[in-house]
Parts: structure tokens; sequence; C-alpha cells
């Protein structure tokens, strides 16, 4: 079974970040995040919790439309 991936560029708070979203993982999504600039990475590393729902419930568990 081949793995995939998708590439999004986000925007949460002003701050631009790269979200990798791993598919064909066992039983789970894996994803990662990667931000543009120093800025974003400071964003990233001081508020942690928050990034990590904002993608969860936006990007990775899409609410169907």
């Amino acid at each position: 079974m081949a793995k995939s991936t998708i590439k999004k560029t986000i925007e949460v708070v002003k701050n631009k970040f790269n979200l990798e979203i791993y598919l064909g993982l066992k039983d789970t999504i894996g994803w990662e995040i990667f931000p543009h600039d120093y800025s974003a990475a400071l964003f990233a590393f001081s508020n942690k919790d928050r990034l990590n729902k904002v993608v969860i419930n936006k990007y990775i568990y899409e609410a169907k439309k």
C-alpha cells in the first residue's frame, strides 16, 4: 500500500506554516507543521496547544459541508 502526503500552506493568527498530512499510516493520521519564518516559529513555540487544536479541528478532521 502506497503512502500519500497532502501538503497545504495554512495561516494561523497571521503566521504562515506548511502543513504535511501523512495518510496510510497504521490506523492513524500523522502530520507535521513547518513555520515559514522566524516569527511563525516563535508563535508555534509559544502557542503549541493552540496551534495543535487549530490544525486538528480545521485541517485534519474537516467538517463535512
